[in-house]
């Protein structure tokens, strides 16, 4: 038995030294490569944060292919607003229902509106909510612009494709 104390001993002291010399692994170690910073200053070991250039966008993106609903952006108050405030279309006063949409397409809009004592009012818009451009209005909107630029999917609501 007095053999195997003396290797116990030896094998507790190369247990003891490997464990001394155990840390972080090699990857996971601060770098000493020093990073120089726009000032010049080459202290700080970690590199900065890329800064973005440019906000991302809010508006939503909607598929080209088919329509869906533009859930409020824009809204149906927009589109008549815009209608109101760009054509003679609709009174400038009083409610105007807005019966089918807006239905969004790439960033095109359909929308059907009604106005009391008046026929239905297809509007056929474009952009973003905040600056919706009016391509064309009326009982048929299947005008030859609307036609060779807008997306499948507002051809497919206007019934521009039968």
């Amino acid at each position: 038995m007095p053999r195997i104390r003396p290797l116990a001993a030896v094998a507790a002291t190369a247990a003891i030294l490997l464990a001394a010399g155990c840390g972080k692994p090699p990857d996971l170690r601060e770098q000493g490569v020093p990073v120089p910073s726009p000032s010049g200053d080459t202290r700080s070991t970690r590199p900065r944060l890329p800064v973005p250039t440019a906000t991302p966008s809010t508006a939503p993106t909607f598929p080209d292919n088919y329509y869906v609903a533009c859930l409020g952006n824009p809204s149906g108050d927009q589109v008549v607003a815009t209608v109101r405030a760009k054509t003679k279309l609709l009174p400038k006063t009083g409610t105007i229902a807005v019966t089918t949409g807006p239905l969004c397409s790439g960033m095109w809009q359909f929308t059907i509106v009604q106005a009391p004592g008046k026929d239905s009012l297809v509007v056929v818009t474009k952009g973003p909510a905040t600056a919706l451009q009016i391509v064309t209005a009326g009982s048929d909107v299947c005008t030859i612009t609307v036609r060779t630029q807008a997306p499948a999917g507002l051809l497919a609501a206007a019934r521009c494709d039968a």
